[in-house]
């Protein structure tokens, strides 16, 4: 079972989290909330892990099907709902921009397992009830 250890290290709301590999993350709160920007904020960083997750589909798939990708890169929008606590995320929209000699219907193929099978963190964000869209733009 994966160990994910919190502290305070920097005024009110700033943590570092560390994983047990000792990978670290820093995350705070906005200034608006209190905090004074150490760190990504939590909410944002379910998106993040939405891009690392998916990313990292996209390619091992990609790679199995001996398309050559140079570069990748994703742009990850989200709207939380308005006026609700918890506020959870509600549309979620991803730009998937992959860069070489790649099949554009293979990199759409690869993005759809990805969001649709693959991804947990798609999966559990779908099941919080955001909605996610996607585009693929391949590049040569």
């Amino acid at each position: 079972m994966p160990k994910i250890e919190l502290s305070r290290v920097k005024g009110d709301f700033g943590f570092e989290a560390t994983d047990e590999n000792g990978h670290t993350v820093k995350m705070d709160t906005s200034i608006d909330g209190g905090g004074e920007n150490y760190g990504v904020r939590p909410m944002q960083m379910l998106l993040m892990g939405l891009g690392g997750c998916s990313a990292i589909d996209v390619i091992l798939i990609l790679k199995k099907q001996r398309q050559e990708v140079r570069d990748y890169k994703m742009v990850i929008n989200g709207e939380r709902e308005a006026g609700k606590e918890p506020s959870l995320w509600k549309d979620i929209t991803i730009e998937f921009h992959i860069y070489g000699n790649v099949a554009e219907d293979k990199a759409i193929k690869a993005v759809e397992l990805s969001i649709e099978k693959y991804c947990s963190v798609a999966a559990t964000l779908e099941k919080a009830g955001a909605n996610i869209k996607y585009q693929v733009f391949v590049h040569p």
